[in-house]
């Protein structure tokens, strides 16, 4: 039997933005207990998304963006009868936003030859277009869902 489910932890907003997922994307970029510099990190890309794009708001850049690349379907793995299936399941939204911003910032560290400020600045601006690596990792996904839809009968 299995224990109860444990409590979801609040996030405090970030200072600036008053955001939360502004909060959990700062949390997701720092390394090795180092806020401030994940703060400037992020911070830093906002401002430069701005002068990029001459939009007053980085912010609405950035929720376009995260929209952009959560994923809507996903597969999971399941067992049944020896045989382990690749089962598609809707993505809830915490866990798809949860899983754009992973995917952001690994794609971001990826890039090769400038700052994090300016990879992650490039990653965003790429998603907001809808171009990039991480759209190509959604779509993957979404592929990869629509090829097994047939095990979908397996999902509980």
């Amino acid at each position: 039997m299995r224990r109860r489910a444990r409590k979801k932890r609040e996030i405090v907003a970030d200072a600036k933005y008053n955001s939360k997922v502004v909060a959990k994307f700062i949390n997701i970029i720092m390394k090795k207990g180092k806020k401030s510099q994940a703060e400037s990190i992020v911070y830093d890309a906002f401002e430069k998304l701005k002068a990029k794009i001459n939009e007053p708001d980085a912010i609405k850049i950035f929720y376009k963006a995260l929209d952009n690349v959560r994923p809507r379907m996903e597969v999971k793995p399941r067992r049944v009868g020896g045989a382990t299936y690749q089962v598609p399941i809707e993505v809830k939204q915490d866990r798809g936003v949860s899983i754009a911003l992973r995917w952001i910032r690994d794609f971001a560290e990826q890039r090769k030859g400038k700052p994090m400020v300016e990879k992650l600045t490039d990653e965003i601006f790429a998603a907001h277009k809808g171009e990039g690596s991480c759209i190509k990792k959604r779509d993957d996904t979404h592929k990869m869902a629509e090829a097994n839809k047939a095990f979908a009968h397996f999902r509980w």
